[in-house]
């Protein structure tokens, strides 16, 4: 079977098996782009009480994260470690989000000069600027992550220390390119690596074992 085919394949499987994941979950593009941030070495369930407390303490805006103080925006997102880089890296996105005009004006930019902006903010990288593309402004680009690296070695696709471009271009040549599939898909292999093939897999309980690598 075609590389092509097997990513397919995988795609078709877990999402029998998970069925819609309905990812990211936020109330906004903004909200989207600061939990991009914010989980950022960490769990989703740290980032997301960071995001809470934002929310607490009326800091869930652009306006309000730039004229906080690091202190005391560190302060209110300490579940998220790293609080005082990432409060110094969400008040460094704001201010460039402010000067590209808002996130109205941003979303009608074009992919490529799009994430080299994003690229160029201090504290994105490749996975974050992803992330923000995809779940915030519905661009098609395929997120790759610790996840996808550790699940996608396993079973024989890729070499799980490859660059984060040779891994993306991987993926968006072999599946349509869909904003709706890659959303389906990173949120289906990020469930699947965190529930079964996590760093012990349960290689009994998962769904793509006859197909995979380390299972036999």
């Amino acid at each position: 079977m075609r590389s092509e085919d097997k990513y397919q394949l995988i795609y078709e499987i877990l999402n029998t098996h998970y069925g819609p994941q309905h990812w990211w979950p936020a109330d906004s593009a903004f909200e989207v782009m600061v939990g991009a941030v914010l989980v950022q070495n960490t769990a989703w369930k740290n980032a997301s009480t960071a995001i809470a407390n934002l929310h607490k303490a009326c800091l869930m805006s652009s306006s309000a994260i730039q004229q906080a103080l690091v202190d005391e925006l560190a302060s209110v997102i300490v579940s998220s470690g790293y609080f005082n880089i990432k409060a110094k890296r969400l008040k460094a996105l704001c201010q460039w989000l402010e000067e590209q005009g808002g996130i109205t004006q941003l979303g009608q930019q074009q992919l490529t000069p799009f994430r080299k902006e994003l690229l160029g903010v201090h504290g994105i990288g490749p996975e974050t600027a992803d992330d923000i593309l995809l779940y915030a402004f519905n661009k098609p680009v395929f997120v790759i992550d610790a996840y996808t690296r550790r699940l996608f070695a396993r079973l024989g696709l890729i070499q799980a220390d490859a660059t984060y471009e040779t891994l993306q271009g991987g993926f968006e040549q072999a599946l349509d390119g869909e904003t709706e599939l890659f959303n389906q898909y990173h949120a289906l292999i990020v469930v699947h690596a965190k529930n079964i093939c996590r760093k012990q897999p349960l290689c009994m309980e998962c769904c793509l074992k006859k197909i995979c690598l380390a299972s036999t």
